[in-house]
């Protein structure tokens, strides 16, 4: 592995042509095999893009979920959709789908995420990371019923035996690196203590190095908390995890000295590509973020990953950004070197 490997936090940009397929399977108007095959083709898209890029440890693009999590409810049993209740103006994280709990949660088929995993293993014999979404940041869709679960934590815990399911089988694979997606936390910074109980529940005896994704949403490229972390440290290092995943250029990098501030033995993927912006920031611009990184954090302990998911950036610019990224990273492991 180089040293300040760079890789993406885990959804790449769509194709044009995606945004025709889902509008068309939302119609009805796509056959299964149809389906199948324009989401495998993304995928080979979402992967060749990676590696014309140059990053170092690939994902699918999660080209298959359909912007983050909204897909995975449909792998859940005791749910149905809630009417949408707010339709017209600026789209917004409150226009997102939202479920009602009709019986005991369940997931009798898993998450789908396996078969994420596997076909990208067979299409690259590069390091793989795969980003499994956290059951707080999946209960946050779903409304608890008041009888079998009277509070979020309730729902949360639930989901958690399913995440850990599929988290057994994914290590099977073998992948590089297992991201656990926890936005929800990072956004609302009530309840840390069940939060970091419920979580190192999810992943107790896992052996694969595990990450845990925190920003503050994305969402047609709109965040949704008040953007600090230093509220949630040290207590977040009570977390099972070997690295953190933080966004910090889209905040043009303050938060920067965190490692410096509150001293650990964690890695640090540190976001330091705006996703939420169209500027390509040139070469140079991204080695200084890097270099600023780094008067903080080792650089063994230091990883270069965008702000977050790509999902909602153009294509062109996501690849421009992503190369640009690899480019940076590459001066200053040569500085690094020499020095």
């Amino acid at each position: 592995m180089n040293l300040l490997p760079v890789t993406t936090v885990g959804s790449y940009a769509w194709p044009g042509w995606y945004y025709l397929v889902t509008a068309a399977a939302e119609r009805g108007g796509l056959g299964r095999e149809d389906l199948k095959e324009a989401l495998d083709d993304a995928v080979e898209i979402a992967v060749e893009d990676q590696l014309k890029a140059g990053v170092d440890i690939l994902t699918d693009g999660e080209m298959r979920r359909v912007d983050f999590i909204v897909s995975f409810p449909n792998y859940l049993e005791g749910i149905e959709p809630l009417p949408l209740e707010r339709k017209l103006g600026p789209e917004g994280h409150d226009q997102r789908p939202r479920y009602r709990i009709t019986g005991e949660i369940s997931a009798p088929e898993g998450l789908g995420i396996f078969g994420e995993l596997k076909y990208l293993c067979q299409l690259t014999e590069a390091p793989v990371k795969v980003a499994v979404p956290g059951p707080h940041t999946l209960a946050g869709r779903l409304v608890p019923d008041g009888r079998i679960y009277k509070s979020r934590e309730d729902v949360a815990w639930t989901l958690s035996e399913i995440v850990r399911g599929e988290l057994r089988i994914l290590q099977d694979l073998g992948p590089h690196l297992i991201q656990m997606d926890e936005p929800s936390i990072a956004c609302y910074k009530e309840n840390l203590d069940s939060f970091a109980e419920i979580f190192n529940a999810t992943v107790k005896g896992l052996k694969s190095k595990l990450a845990i994704h925190l920003c503050f949403g994305n969402y047609r490229a709109r965040p949704i908390g008040l953007r600090t972390y230093a509220p949630l440290f040290p207590k977040l290092f009570e977390l099972s995890v070997q690295q953190f995943v933080l966004e910090f250029a889209n905040r043009e990098m303050a938060e920067a000295d965190l490692w410096k501030r509150f001293p650990n033995d964690r890695e640090l993927a540190a976001g330091v590509v705006d996703v939420k912006n169209h500027f390509i920031e040139p070469v140079e611009t991204m080695a200084d973020r890097i270099r600023l990184m780094l008067k903080s954090v080792e650089p063994e302990k230091l990883w270069l990953v965008p702000d977050c998911g790509f999902s909602q950036t153009p294509r062109p610019i996501a690849f421009a950004k992503l190369s640009n990224l690899v480019k940076a990273a590459a001066i200053v492991r040569a500085e690094l070197t020499r020095a």
